[in-house]
């Protein structure tokens, strides 16, 4: 699947993608669980929605077993620039620079992360230490 092909998830699919990314194939009942300890939501909700997921092609469900086993059809990095690209043209107007400064600017900072850009912009500059 390419990235201009990849499909957008919603907030909601986002949500039990981000569960699936981070627990693994899982069942219905183990992703509305995660998702349950957040907000309120109905396991039939739950099911509907990652069964619409399968269907746009952002799961694969392994049907072998009574239980199905949803797997995420879309790669969590990919997803990420995807819906960060989409974002930066949106609200900052394809500007990087802006988006990094309102970033910092709006939230605390810690010094190990404040490091980790430090290096990433020596890498990005070419300067690598």
């Amino acid at each position: 699947m390419t990235l201009e092909k990849t499909p957008k998830p919603t907030e909601s699919e986002l949500e039990i993608l981000q569960v699936l990314w981070q627990q693994g194939p899982s069942t219905v009942r183990v992703v509305h669980e995660e998702l349950s300890k957040n907000k309120e939501v109905g396991y039939t909700t739950t099911l509907k929605l990652m069964q619409i997921m399968a269907e746009k092609e952002m799961l694969e469900v392994d049907k072998s077993s009574r239980s199905h086993i949803y797997h995420p059809a879309l790669e969590e990095e990919k997803t990420q620039q995807q819906l960060l690209g989409r974002f930066l043209d949106a609200a900052f107007r394809g500007s990087a620079s802006k988006l990094v400064m309102q970033a910092l600017g709006n939230s605390k900072t810690s010094k190990a992360e404040l490091d980790e850009i430090r290096n990433l912009l020596d890498k990005l500059e070419g300067g690598s230490k």
